[in-house]
């Protein structure tokens, strides 16, 4: 008796936030498919406690080079190839996947889209993503945004599916007499990037806390000292603590952990332009969306400017509870009732039609050949999706200094979690 295999969904990821959209969305698009998950080697490979943390187990892992997925068996067999990576690596491994999966009776239908808001570079992020099957959007909003875009440069509309952000869950906001009103900060590891304002953040932060000593007030964390995530924190807010002005009051506590856990204890959502916002609105959870830098494109918040959810410190202290405005919240996919029919029915439709079409991204080397080669290049790729020979991807002068300089950085960064960070942690935890 021939035993049939089972249907396997890859998800190729870069950092453990794109592995939790990734990992998510494969459980939305097939959830009786076994989950492979792929982790790409570099700077934001994520721990395994970043995983832990994530709480989604795949049936199998590895990690490789993204050039190793050209000749990759497992990944070609795969039924579907979700692409939680930045959009650069998306057109890479769609152009090389496409030639090295051209002529097959059966490729993997390919999947792509956003971790979070898209509040910058749309049409950069978009346009590396076309030639995906099934491009994601997380909302009504941003399905319109990419149709027009592709229609308007010849790139099927169709692709783009509309559905919600995979982690919008949880069990609804109750008030409870049993714990304190919890403020939660969930803080980014990159918005705002300079340490001045991160400071008044965090002081701020403090600041609240001594004003309300009946609230608890959380500082939501993203990875511990000397781990690396999507974005660089160049100045964390654990090593913050110790410059603040005055100590930090009782009430006040950095935490890690699962947001959807820790929105279970949440009574009011602050932050500058996280998705965490979008969790914590579809839970009706009082959200505020921080105005005291500025609404500004640079932060991500002006996305945010017609949610009714801008306040600031001041506004918070007084007691303000943002909740967003109803119209807005619905074009922004929060509480939409099963999000991703449409998406499995655009995969089950590709699935239904014969062999599938040969991938064919928008950038290729004959039409934006000086764009596309450079992109190949650093992913270890030639222009025909050829690895290239070990050694030359990166090579030079220019690429041994890059090299010379990010290890120096990658040493300092250990150092200071090591020496600084990882004491502060433990006098905090102490205290």
């Amino acid at each position: 008796m021939t035993v049939t295999p089972p249907r396997r969904v890859a998800v190729v990821a870069d950092s453990d936030t794109r592995w939790k959209w990734g990992a998510s969305v494969a459980r939305e698009l097939a959830p009786s498919h076994a989950l492979d998950a792929v982790f790409l080697r570099g700077r934001s490979t994520p721990t395994e406690r970043q995983l832990a943390e994530v709480g989604i187990v795949p049936d199998r892992r590895r990690e490789v080079a993204p050039a190793e997925l050209v000749d990759d068996a497992e990944l070609a067999a795969a039924d579907v190839v979700v692409l939680a990576v930045a959009g650069g690596t998306v057109l890479a491994l769609t152009h090389a996947l496409g030639l090295a999966w051209e002529g097959r009776e059966r490729r993997p239908v390919t999947v792509s889209g956003y971790v979070g808001v898209v509040y910058e570079k749309l049409v950069d992020g978009l346009l590396t993503r076309a030639g995906t099957d099934i491009v994601l959007a997380n909302s009504a909003y941003d399905a319109g945004r990419f149709a027009r875009a592709f229609d308007s440069v010849g790139v099927d509309p169709g692709s783009v599916v509309e559905c919600a952000l995979p982690f919008l869950g949880g069990a609804p906001h109750r008030p409870s007499r049993e714990r304190p009103f919890t403020l939660t900060f969930a803080v980014q590891p990159s918005v705002p990037k300079d340490r001045a304002a991160r400071l008044h953040l965090l002081g701020r932060a403090a600041a609240h806390a001594r004003r309300h000593p009946e609230r608890e007030v959380l500082v939501k964390l993203r990875s511990l000292p000397g781990e690396q995530t999507t974005h660089v924190e160049a100045d964390p807010y654990q090593l913050l603590v110790e410059a603040l002005p005055e100590r930090a009051p009782a009430n006040l506590e950095l935490v890690y952990g699962n947001m959807a856990e820790v929105l279970d204890r949440t009574d009011l959502l602050v932050t500058v332009s996280s998705t965490a916002a979008l969790e914590s609105m579809h839970r009706g959870i009082p959200t505020a969306i921080l105005t005291d830098l500025g609404v500004r494109e640079a932060h991500g918040n002006h996305y945010f400017l017609h949610s009714g959810c801008l306040a600031s410190w001041d506004d918070l202290d007084a007691g303000a509870l943002p909740q967003p405005l109803p119209e807005w919240a619905a074009e922004q996919g929060i509480g939409k009732a099963d999000p991703y029919t449409a998406a499995r029915d655009r995969l089950a439709w590709l699935r239904s039609g014969g062999p599938l079409p040969p991938l064919r991204p928008y950038y290729t080397p004959s039409s934006a050949g000086p764009y596309l080669v450079p992109i190949l290049e650093r992913h270890g790729l030639d222009e025909k999706g050829r690895p290239l020979p070990e050694g030359a991807a990166g090579s030079g002068r220019a690429g041994g200094a890059v090299r010379r300089v990010a290890g120096r950085g990658a040493r300092k960064l250990y150092r200071m979690g090591h020496q600084r960070v990882a004491p502060a942690l433990r006098r905090w935890g102490a205290a």
